[in-house]
């Protein structure tokens, strides 16, 4: 068996690469075929014993398309090359750019006396026919020259039994220009002969700009295509950039700097705090702090000892280690999540464009009108010439001119409304396949939470709040942890003066110990305070109900005893179970994969009432989780932001990442949340109903016109009432056309979304600059009857941080009308209040507000 690359040229639409697959794998030999519109690339698996690649070349060839061998390139390794995509996009431009040079001007003088618009002296009058037709075949011949493109393959799929798209522009476009030809032909003839009426006859009887404008428009949608394919193999490009391109090794008890790709099994490979870790390998030499999170999605930094395993291209916070190589070249976790992207995108099911299932059917019925309506007038007795111009009409008013805008005028309206609305959408199938998601797989980290560490809880024990976060934040000043950076933003928060820091010293994979005001602390994890025999006091309880809650705590002690603890965690995004709520409302299942551990990823997944959580997974394990569920018959949605979800991205039916997250990620998706909300997909989602709908409408008005024109352009009409195609019949049917789709797609601009009217839940709003930030863990409103008529309220409140905070809460809630006493504890962060009467929750949690807090 043998696997092989190959190149493909001339495809247009989904429906290109679909025909070429199936051609493919009907063919004695092959195992597997791929085809990749995007990459314009095809990978087969075949039997090399039955097969040769020159068999595979010519089978695409016989399908109407260009084939070659990728190894071919291997020549010219030049990284500036371009690549297929980016070749076809700038073809792309330049057709555009041509098309529209000559189509507009023809537009013009075509269309000039109809609308009485202001021509030249030499375009009026019968004795100027011949310029004035001769004119229009000279514009029109430039445009269809340089989109002969379509009539290549649209008349190979014609032959081959199996027309698209390309053969109604092509059958159309040629019959027009055609029967233009035919028409100056007359007027020269009529000139001759110095028969004036049929002079004026064939002047108006000119389909010249009907294809000049047909091919314009049609382009300008495969611009569109080409832009966003092109687009598509930078992301391939960024994850190769990412890889570090020196590594620094030491041989021969000498440290020597090489290329990445020179680095070999067993070597032992230095890296320094802030640097890339070059290949994968484990730990023989020193200890680290090493950010996993672009590639395993784990949102605290990891500590890494002697044994334990380090990853290509993850990223060397601080600490100074040896390893030895282990996976090298393509084996490294960084070359297998490229490997993955690739085959991903390239096994992707192709989607059939609506406009080629339509043309499939539409076009063999026209070409058969055509020939009976010749036929028959024919045998009928009427004239050659009058039986020519009958087919030939029926061809000419079934290739409608507003084809060309049905699809690109909805899209462009489609993704306009959608980058209002914070939505960047890549590609035209994206807003194809989006309606029909069945099932949104989300990452954790960066993606449905903010992504990096944020101070949660403060718990003290003898000591004031505010002079812990001081104290700790002082000391954390000098460390190169992540974590210290949550404990400084949260002091910078709250606008705290820290102290100077005397004796600092960082504890490899434990913590620090540092004097402040001539007395020691130590803050770190519970490994440091066993290695220092300090008292846990009763902080044990507490500390493991916030690793239940997927969050890490840092204990703060003196010599002796635990004085508190700082939880840190990645927390939640205000709006994202609002977002889940929605996708659950819509009927799409919500699954939340990531590479967190599980006690973080069950934390989140009861915090947010998501039915289904997968942890400790790793890139590959995303993307064959989401092909597991593509195997049942399901579409899905893939939402991430890290290189560790390229992959997953890549072979989702839709790839939507955070705007916030990496390039890699942004490239491998196929539509971008420019604003980092979940709520955004959800109206992606429905932004994709609307848009379809619109198009299926558009492409309704596109044929009705003409369609219903058929009849008349048969001559059906002809032998009862006289009624034969009129040129002008044919110019309004189509401009009506053009007109209705154009004002059909603009309605897509009064598109809003849809939201459910229950409560809006969303957690963890994140306060303003000014305000203290409040997890709430319970709300208890519950009445107690204290032996008389007195009811009490209790608020959990977080934030109060001193007794300034106490007070300042308990006289806003006693000035309330209503309120008999309010009494604040900063242990439990409780507000209990005692009411005279029934007083509103929202009145009270408005007293609290207004006094400079938030209660959720």
């Amino acid at each position: 068996m043998k696997t092989k690359k190959f190149n493909i040229t001339g495809m247009t639409c989904s429906a290109c690469s679909a025909r070429i697959e199936k051609n493919i794998n009907k063919t004695e030999g092959v195992i597997e075929a791929n085809v990749n519109l995007l990459s314009n690339n095809m990978t087969v698996k075949y039997d090399e014993t039955i097969l040769s690649e020159g068999d595979i070349i010519k089978v695409v060839l016989n399908t109407g398309y260009g084939a070659s061998s990728t190894e071919k390139k291997k020549d010219a390794p030049d990284k500036s090359d371009k690549t297929d995509a980016e070749k076809e996009f700038t073809e792309m431009k330049k057709r555009l750019f041509i098309s529209f040079i000559f189509a507009v001007p023809l537009f013009y003088i075509s269309m000039g006396h109809m609308l009485k618009w202001p021509l030249p002296d030499i375009f009026h009058g019968t004795e100027n026919s011949v310029v004035f037709a001769f004119t229009q075949l000279l514009l029109a011949l430039p445009v269809m020259i340089v989109n002969k493109k379509y009539y290549s393959v649209g008349f190979k799929t014609l032959f081959k039994g199996s027309p698209n798209m390309d053969s109604l522009i092509a059958i159309g476009t040629t019959a027009a220009v055609a029967y233009g030809v035919f028409a100056i032909y007359k007027i020269g003839y009529g000139l001759g002969h110095m028969d004036m009426d049929m002079v004026m006859q064939y002047s108006m009887d000119l389909y010249f700009e009907s294809a000049a404008v047909i091919l314009a428009l049609i382009t300008l949608g495969k611009f569109l295509e080409a832009r966003a394919k092109g687009r598509t193999s930078d992301a391939i490009k960024k994850l190769m950039d990412l890889s570090p391109k020196t590594a620094l090794v030491e041989r021969a008890g000498q440290e020597i700097e090489i290329p990445v790709e020179e680095v070999e099994k067993g070597d032992i490979i230095i890296v320094k705090p802030g640097q890339s870790v070059p290949v994968d390998g484990i730990i023989i030499f020193g200890n680290s702090s090493i950010d996993e999170s672009m590639l395993t999605g784990e949102s605290i930094p990891v500590e890494k000892k002697i044994g334990d395993k380090v990853i290509g291209a993850s990223i060397n916070k601080s600490g100074y280690f040896k390893f030895e190589a282990q996976n090298v070249g393509d084996d490294t976790t960084l070359s297998q999540i490229i490997k993955l992207v690739e085959e991903a995108s390239s096994s992707k099911a192709p989607i059939s464009k609506l406009a080629d299932k339509i043309s499939s059917i539409f076009v063999p019925i026209v070409i058969v009108i055509a020939i009976v309506s010749t036929i028959v007038w024919l045998i009928s007795g009427a004239t050659f010439e009058f039986a020519l111009s009958i087919g030939i009409a029926v061809l000419v008013i079934s290739c409608p001119c507003a084809l060309g805008l049905a699809t690109p005028t909805a899209i462009m309206v489609g993704t306009g409304k959608g980058a209002e609305n914070g939505i960047l959408i890549k590609s035209a199938e994206a807003l194809e396949i989006a309606h029909q998601i069945k099932t949104v797989v989300m990452d954790k980290t960066g993606t449905i939470t903010e992504g990096k560490p944020r101070v949660t809880d403060i718990i003290v024990n003898g000591i004031n709040e505010t002079e812990m976060l001081k104290i700790a934040a002082s000391a954390e000043k000098s460390s190169e942890h992540p974590l210290a950076d949550a404990v400084i933003e949260e002091a910078n928060k709250k606008k705290l003066d820290l102290y100077n820091v005397a004796n600092f010293e960082a504890i490899p994979g434990q913590g620090l110990e540092a004097i402040v005001n001539n007395k020691k602390y130590y803050i770190g994890n519970l490994r440091l305070i066993d290695n220092k025999n300090i008292s846990i006091n009763n902080f044990e309880e507490k500390s493991s109900r916030l690793a239940d809650e997927g969050k890490t705590p840092l204990y703060f002690a003196d010599e002796k005893n635990v004085l508190g603890i700082i939880a840190v965690a990645d927390v939640v995004k205000p709006t994202s179970q609002k977002a889940i709520q929605e996708f659950e409302a819509m009927g799409i299942e919500v699954v939340m994969l990531t590479g967190d551990n599980k006690k973080t990823a069950e934390a989140i997944r009861k915090q947010l009432g998501i039915t289904r959580a997968i942890a400790e997974v790793l890139p590959q394990d995303k993307e064959r989780e989401i092909r597991n569920i593509q195997e049942q018959g399901r579409k899905v949605a893939m939402i991430g932001d890290g290189i560790n979800d390229a992959p997953a991205l890549a072979r989702a039916d839709v790839g939507i990442a955070i705007g916030a997250g990496t390039d890699v990620a942004i490239e491998s998706a196929d539509i971008v949340l420019i604003r980092s909300d979940l709520l955004d997909a959800v109206t992606a989602v429905q932004l994709s109903h609307a848009t379809i709908r619109n198009i299926k409408q558009n492409l309704f008005w596109a044929f009705i016109y003409n369609t219903i024109g058929i009849p008349l352009a048969a001559g059906v009409f002809y032998g009862v009432l006289g009624w034969k195609l009129n040129p002008m019949f044919a110019a309004a049917a189509m401009s009506l056309s053009s007109v209705s789709v154009v004002s059909n797609a603009l309605r897509l601009k009064f598109f809003k979304p849809v939201r459910t009217k229950n409560d809006d839940t969303s957690i963890n709003k994140e306060p303003s600059n000014d305000e203290i930030k409040v997890n709430v863990e319970s709300l208890s409103d519950k009445s107690n009857n204290n032996g008389g008529n007195n009811m009490k309220k209790t608020f959990i409140v977080e934030g109060m941080s001193c007794g300034h905070c106490k007070a300042a809460v308990e006289k806003a809630l006693k000035s309330v009308d209503g309120v008999e006493n309010a009494v604040v504890n900063l242990e439990n962060k409780s507000a209990e209040v005692t009411l005279l009467n029934e007083v509103d929750d929202d009145i009270l949690k408005k007293a609290i507000s207004d006094a400079g807090y938030e209660v959720v």
